[in-house]
């Protein structure tokens, strides 16, 4: 791919997709510590940590971890045998991560005056450092970072906006997208998004996905990925319903609820009748995408042109 090609379709409103995952993350998020600082040590600890754990578990070990070495310098005066005992106890796993970890921290201490590098190269001279970890710690730490490219990232990016599975255009696709100088709070609301709404199987309307109406699998019903070569359940979904809607009102102005509902489904009525259509029509008028209309005791509705 050349400089001059784009990795993300050529008619996408940028500043509306990055508005809308920015807005949906400050709105709500997983509430984890090392969200909650701008601490380098304390945010290295949480990287080093999470990988190959669930972080359900790191919560825990990170919080007694910094009760045991509250700063860098601690660390790094640390006996490695007991920052070893401490990994082990609590089934941190990879050994190693713990003695890259507390090398790390007498790098900082003795080669850095106790203050971290700030970008993504100097940190990668840290022991144990790799790219990600690297970038990681920039961006969070110091809002000084690249855009994210991991596994979900990755996912997320194939499913919204059809990137071709292939790492080069993925680094491309998500430098792209990236806000300039917001790669702390954009790098956690693109992760969180793979992590919450848009994991191995989707979940685009119970987490109020805000990526719906840009999104390419959401669309066609395509949600394979990289890591997902298998289709989730679409056929009868709520996605695939709402796509429907959409689709059927594009063929017309406006329909009655009597007149759209078998449209969309031939078993309109019951569970699935006019009070699941008006969900599913609350729910595409939220994202902007359907015009709800009261007029002489009938409920219309319409595309939003």
């Amino acid at each position: 791919m050349s400089d001059a090609e784009s990795a993300l379709p050529s008619d996408l409103d940028r500043n509306a997709v990055q508005t809308a995952l920015v807005e949906w993350y400050e709105a709500d998020h997983r509430d984890f510590p090392w969200r909650r600082t701008d601490d380098p040590y304390e945010i290295l600890v949480s990287e080093v940590m999470s990988q190959q754990t669930q972080l359900g578990r790191v919560v825990e070990a990170w919080d007694a971890f910094l009760a045991e070495w509250p700063t860098v310098s601690d660390l790094a005066a640390a006996d490695r045998a007991d920052v070893v005992a401490f990994w082990t106890s609590h089934s941190l796993g990879y050994n190693n991560r713990a003695k890259y970890l507390h090398e790390a921290a007498r790098q900082v201490t003795e080669d850095h005056d106790r203050s971290f590098p700030e970008d993504p190269d100097g940190l990668s001279e840290l022991m144990g450092v790799g790219p990600y970890t690297a970038n990681a710690v920039a961006s969070f730490a110091f809002n000084n970072g690249d855009a994210v490219v991991d596994t979900n990232v990755k996912r997320v990016l194939h499913r919204a906006f059809a990137v071709p599975d292939d790492d080069s255009v993925f680094e491309v696709a998500a430098s792209e997208l990236m806000p300039e100088g917001e790669s702390r709070v954009w790098n956690n609301a693109i992760m969180e998004l793979g992590g919450v709404a848009c994991g191995k199987t989707p979940r685009c309307d119970e987490s109020g996905c805000p990526w719906r109406q840009f999104c390419h699998a959401y669309e066609t019903g395509d949600f394979t990925a990289p890591d997902v070569p298998t289709q989730p359940k679409f056929e009868g979904s709520r996605r695939q319903m709402r796509g429907r809607v959409v689709r059927i009102l594009g063929e017309y102005d406006e329909l009655g609820l009597d007149e759209l509902g078998p449209r969309v489904r031939v078993d309109y009525g019951g569970e699935t009748g006019e009070e699941w259509l008006r969900g599913l029509l609350d729910d595409l008028s939220a994202d902007g995408l359907v015009a709800i209309e009261e007029r002489g005791g009938e409920t219309t509705a319409s595309l939003r042109r």
